[in-house]
């Protein structure tokens, strides 16, 4: 076969879907956590986010992407006295995390629009190859 063989593109975007999956798995969590306290910074919720790594296959000519790692991210938690928090320090302080909600909205939507091109590619791909495989009848 010369061009790149048509079942390489399904991997691909299957590969692809995953990493984006990951991708909002880890948003879900963050929002999920916004807001959340803790005793010490420590021990605060930190934004999860997840590390794609591109690798190109000589063998089939296509490049395709994977989850590399999961590294926290983003800002330090927020210091706030609240005294009557059953989680305050001695002190009277709380560490909320510092999870911003606007981003990781923005982000489950890109993730989510990724995604969706994914399945659009693979369901224009299996069309082309049954009607490929029609005009060979």
């Amino acid at each position: 076969m010369n061009g790149p063989n048509p079942m390489n593109i399904f991997q691909v975007s299957g590969r692809a879907m995953s990493a984006q999956l990951v991708r909002m798995n880890t948003t879900a969590s963050n929002l999920a956590n916004a807001g959340a306290v803790a005793t010490t910074p420590e021990a605060a919720y930190r934004t999860m986010k997840p590390v794609f790594r591109t690798h190109f296959d000589t063998a089939s000519k296509m490049a395709t992407v994977d989850v590399e790692s999961i590294v926290t991210a983003g800002e330090a938690p927020t210091k706030r006295y609240d005294p009557g928090n059953p989680l305050a320090d001695g002190e009277g302080n709380v560490y909320e995390s510092a999870v911003e909600e606007t981003r990781e909205l923005v982000d489950m939507m890109e993730a989510a629009r990724t995604y969706q091109n994914n399945v659009e590619v693979m369901q224009t791909a299996k069309s082309l190859i049954t009607e490929t495989l029609r005009l060979g009848r």
